[in-house]
């Protein structure tokens, strides 16, 4: 673990105004390990490969997106509510601001998958998605429909456990908040973005959130080609699997890095 990477600052509020708001509801994070030398390629000029004990983590993250409006609206019926699937790995720039780096993200609303490719110069495809919760069982379905390549998605259904550390004894954070230096805080608690911009610059984005109330996960289904489409394949199952019940969440606007 690169223990000289500063990943605290990161999850502090910026001192500005947010330009939206969201709510992000019943998200599982679903994690591969790959060589390192497999994903490294695959970024962009400026950005290095964060890893855990030397392995490169890929992350498939669907959950449900709920009152998605800038600062200076209300949300909006049948525009701000609607499924999403991300494709991740994590990033820092020159041993700082710890962050992700997007392959793809999947988005059941056209109007949502075309302010992002535009506004946020993020990779989004729109969707025929669902996503359906029944007590602790919930149950994701995403068929990529446009932009190729298509077509692609995945099938996905996760039984959900109790809180992180329900059970441990004198912890030193209240359960389901994950800790500093472990697994799960790497994985999980992110709050930068990166993106690249039309002319090739490196962009960033924030965003700010109580801590992730963090699961266990149990995966009863998991086919998915969306790694595939990205240009990963991992050859084992799924390393790593939590779970979250959501946060709300205030989004800040992209600045050019450095």
């Amino acid at each position: 673990m690169p223990t000289e990477i500063d990943r605290i600052s990161a999850t502090r509020r910026p001192v500005e105004r947010a330009a939206g708001y969201h709510t992000w509801r019943d998200l599982t994070f679903i994690h591969w390990t790959l060589p390192a030398e497999m994903i490294t390629p695959l970024l962009p000029p400026g950005l290095t490969l964060d890893t855990w004990e030397g392995e490169a983590w890929v992350g498939l993250v669907p959950f449900y997106m709920a009152n998605v409006r800038p600062w200076w609206s209300p949300a909006i019926p049948g525009v701000s509510y609607f499924c999403e699937t991300n494709v991740r790995t994590y990033v820092h720039f020159q041993g700082r601001d710890p962050g992700v780096w997007f392959f793809s993200l999947e988005a059941s609303n056209s109007l949502a998958v075309k302010a992002a490719r535009w506004g946020w110069h993020l990779p989004y495809f729109r969707a025929q998605m669902s996503l359906v919760r029944n007590g602790d069982i919930v149950r994701y379905s995403s068929r990529r429909l446009w932009p190729e390549p298509t077509p692609t998605g995945c099938e996905i259904e996760m039984e959900l456990g109790p809180l992180l550390g329900a059970n441990e004894v004198n912890r030193p954070m209240p359960a389901g908040q994950a800790i500093p230096g472990t697994l799960e805080h790497f994985l999980v608690e992110r709050y930068i973005l990166y993106a690249q911009a039309r002319d090739q610059s490196l962009l960033s984005g924030r965003v700010s959130h109580t801590p992730y109330p963090v699961r266990e996960a149990r995966v009863l289904r998991c086919e998915q080609s969306l790694l595939s489409a990205a240009g990963i394949d991992p050859t084992t199952p799924p390393r790593h699997l939590a779970a979250s019940d959501g946060v709300q969440v205030e989004v800040f606007p992209l600045k050019r890095v450095g």
